[in-house]
C-alpha cells in the first residue's frame, strides 16, 4: 500500500510541475472566470505538511482530477510545512482576499491550530468543501487477551491509567483524538487516559506487535496487511457502518459505545475572498467529484466519500472546531 500510494504521489507530483511550467508565470495574473464554461487558471492549492503525507496525496489527487476534468487547469501544488499544519494555516489567513490559494486540510489540523496556540484559526478560513473521511480501528496484537471491545472497556474503566493507549498523531491529532472520545463514551475521564504518541503508523505499529501498549487507535488503513497477515486484530472500527476491507470487524456502535468517529479531509480558502471565488472553487470541486474520474480515486484510495461543500462545510466545520475545542480545553492542552 504504501509503495503504491508513494508511486502515485510521484507521478502526481510530476502531472502537477508540468502543468506549472506549461502556465507559466503569468498563471497568477489571470483571474478566475466564475460562472464561466472555461477552466479556471492559475489556482494554488497549498499542503501545510510534507510530501508523500495523506493531505498531499489528497491534493494532488485534486489538482489531477480537476485538470482531467477540466475544470481547472495549471494547478499549482505545492507545501508548506510547519508546526503540524498551523505555518500553512497562519501563511493562508494572511492570504486575506486571494481568491486564488486554497489549503488541503483536516481534523489535525483543528486539533492543531489549539495545541500550537495559532494565532490563525480554521474560523477565520473560508470553507470550501469536506473532501473524504477515513474511518479508525481499534486494533489489538493477534496475542491480546482482548478479544472484544467489551472485554477491553472493563479492564481499561478499572484502571485507565495502567492500560497505555499507542497512536500515530501529536496531542490534538486524530489518534490522539480518538481514544480521548472513546474515553467519554465509556465512562473514562479523557485526562486519565495514558496515550503514548508515535511519529505515525511507521512507529505505532512495531508498537503493537511488540506489546509496548495494550491497544492502537489510529486509521484502519495503516494496518491492513498486519490484520490479513493475521498478526493484528480489530476489536471495532469507528465508522456508521461496517467497512468493506473489513467485513468481519464491528462497529462501536455495535459493540454497545455510542461513538462515531471519523478523520477527514476538506478545503479551506483566504478569509475575505468574495462569493463569487467562493461559489468559483466550490463548483468546481461539485464537478470533479461527479467525474467518474474522481469516483475511481476514492475507490483505488479506499477513501469514502464524504462531500459537503460551502456553508454545509462551514457548519461542519464550525461543530468539529467547538467539540475539538472543549475535549482539548478538558485536557488543558487548549
Amino acid at each position: 500500500m504504501r509503495s503504491r500510494r508513494a508511486a502515485l504521489v510521484g507521478a502526481l507530483a510530476t502531472v502537477s510541475m508540468i502543468a506549472v511550467s506549461a502556465c507559466g508565470a503569468t498563471a497568477d495574473k489571470e483571474e478566475s472566470a466564475g460562472g464561466s464554461d472555461k477552466p479556471l487558471t492559475g489556482l494554488r492549492l497549498m499542503v501545510p505538511n510534507t510530501p508523500g503525507s495523506g493531505y498531499d496525496l489528497t491534493a494532488r489527487t485534486v489538482s489531477q482530477v480537476m485538470q482531467d476534468t477540466e475544470v481547472a487547469s495549471g494547478v499549482q501544488v505545492f507545501n508548506l510545512p510547519g508546526a503540524s499544519g498551523t505555518v500553512g494555516l497562519q501563511r493562508l489567513v494572511n492570504e486575506k482576499g486571494n481568491g486564488k490559494m486554497a489549503m488541503q486540510m483536516g481534523l489535525g489540523v483543528v486539533g492543531a491550530s489549539y495545541t500550537s496556540k495559532s494565532k490563525a484559526t480554521l474560523t477565520d478560513t473560508t470553507p470550501i468543501a469536506k473532501l473524504i473521511e477515513e474511518a479508525g480501528a481499534i486494533v489489538v496484537p493477534k496475542d491480546s487477551p482482548y478479544k472484544t471491545m467489551d472485554d477491553l472497556v472493563t479492564v481499561w474503566k478499572e484502571n485507565p491509567k495502567k492500560l497505555a493507549v499507542g497512536g500515530g498523531s501529536s496531542p490534538g491529532g486524530p489518534d490522539h483524538l480518538l481514544p480521548m472520545q472513546l474515553a467519554k463514551a465509556v465512562g473514562i475521564k479523557p485526562k486519565d487516559v495514558n496515550y503514548v504518541s508515535y511519529d505515525g503508523g511507521g512507529e505505532l505499529l512495531p508498537a503493537i506487535l511488540g506489546n509496548k501498549i495494550a491497544f492502537g487507535a489510529s486509521g484502519f488503513g495503516e494496518f491492513l496487511d498486519q490484520i490479513e497477515a493475521g498478526q493484528v486484530r480489530v476489536l471495532a472500527v469507528t465508522s456508521e457502518k461496517p467497512i468493506d476491507a473489513l467485513k468481519d470487524a464491528p462497529t462501536l456502535k455495535d459493540s454497545g459505545i455510542d461513538l462515531v468517529f471519523t478523520n477527514w479531509r476538506g478545503i479551506v480558502a483566504p478569509p475575505g475572498i468574495t462569493e463569487e471565488q467562493q461559489k468559483s472553487w466550490v463548483d468546481s470541486l461539485t464537478t470533479m467529484h461527479d467525474s467518474k474520474e474522481w469516483q475511481a480515486q476514492l475507490e483505488k484510495n479506499g477513501w469514502v466519500d464524504a462531500f459537503a461543500a460551502g456553508d454545509e462545510f462551514g457548519t461542519f466545520l464550525t461543530e468539529q472546531d467547538k467539540a475539538v475545542a472543549d475535549l482539548l480545553a478538558e485536557l488543558g492542552l487548549a
